[in-house]
């Protein structure tokens, strides 16, 4: 592992805090230069499609929700299956790896990874690693994708509701975004992403079940399909919503982004969101490894294999000096 360090910038600058300037290879670092436009905010405009299919899909969840007593213990098991590589498609796929650069993975990793990511549907790897950057370098701001300072649902789902504001359009269409076009597993999965979400996403989880141990299609479709799929969703959801609301701030009490360990379990290790925030580029977004991370679980057992390599990690003289100057004193991370 690779330890690096932090660099400090001027406070006053940034609407939110003293947020990450960490060393980074992709555009993850705050920017304090961005200025809200003055004026009456753009009106507010419905994607009435998202709104219904949204309706559709937890309609579906709480319908396999209620299948559960008739779903065998095999399906069940399929059911957590599907959600753990689900959830690593985003949180080590998505997310540590193409968002952030905290690791290298190997090209049979990156092909699971993005296979992971498919079965997960939450856009493809090129534009969710686009708005995640967007997020991070416009944290809590107009330009934010899902700005926390609107409320909980706006950061939860609703701004899969709406149409983006013009300055996250703006501002994501500059995003230095080489390393993704680069990759050749990217850019196959972003031209086969819809085969590759009714294949991974509907049809495997409601099939496995059915052909090995004769579960019924409908326990399969709504069970590890959409009752899955939603979970997932939702866990990834609460990171951008839960987690820039409640707890502690111990690292930097100058930004949204907090400690949460019922983030942290639902999302496999995504929720030390303020560590995260103030060092984005360690492979672990957590100080505490493996703790309740079963993300880093992961990335760590790939390296073991010889499958991932170089994971950036931040000094533990580097995590005090910056928990001194800028915590909240609390000193624990949840």
């Amino acid at each position: 592992m690779t330890e690096t360090d932090t660099r400090n910038h001027n406070p006053s600058k940034q609407q939110n805090g003293d947020a990450a300037t960490e060393l980074s290879t992709v555009e993850d670092v705050f920017d304090d230069t961005y200025r809200e436009k003055e004026g009456p905010k753009p009106p507010r405009r419905l994607v009435w499609r998202n709104i219904i299919l949204m309706l559709l899909l937890h309609s579906g969840a709480l319908y396999g929700l209620m299948l559960i007593p008739s779903a065998s213990v095999l399906t069940l098991a399929w059911t957590v299956v599907c959600f753990i590589i689900s959830a690593l498609g985003v949180t080590a796929g998505a997310h540590r790896l193409w968002s952030h650069r905290t690791y290298k993975a190997s090209f049979p990793l990156r092909v699971f990874l993005a296979l992971a990511n498919s079965m997960a549907f939450q856009n493809d790897i090129y534009e969710w690693a686009r708005d995640h950057r967007t997020h991070h370098k416009y944290s809590e701001t107009d330009a934010d994708p899902h700005n926390a300072l609107r409320g909980f649902f706006f950061s939860h789902i609703g701004w899969l509701l709406v149409r983006k504001h013009p300055d996250v359009l703006e501002k994501g269409r500059k995003l230095e975004l080489s390393d993704l076009r680069a990759d050749a597993v990217v850019m196959f999965q972003r031209r086969h992403y819809k085969l590759a979400v009714l294949l991974l996403c509907f049809l495997m989880p409601m099939l496995v079940p059915w052909y090995l141990w004769g579960e019924s299609l409908t326990v399969g479709y709504f069970v590890p399909g959409l009752m899955r799929y939603a979970l997932v969703l939702n866990a990834t959801w609460l990171v951008n919503s839960a987690a820039h609301m409640w707890g502690n701030r111990p690292y930097d009490q100058g930004i949204n982004p907090r400690e949460n360990r019922f983030v942290a379990f639902s999302a496999v290790g995504e929720g030390f969101h303020n560590y995260h925030h103030t060092f984005p580029f360690d492979y672990a977004t957590s100080e505490f490894g493996n703790r309740l991370n079963l993300t880093t679980v992961f990335i760590d057992l790939m390296c073991s294999l010889g499958l991932a390599s170089d994971c950036k990690k931040v000094s533990q003289e580097t995590i005090r000096a910056r928990r001194q100057r800028t915590g909240d004193a609390s000193n624990k991370s949840g």
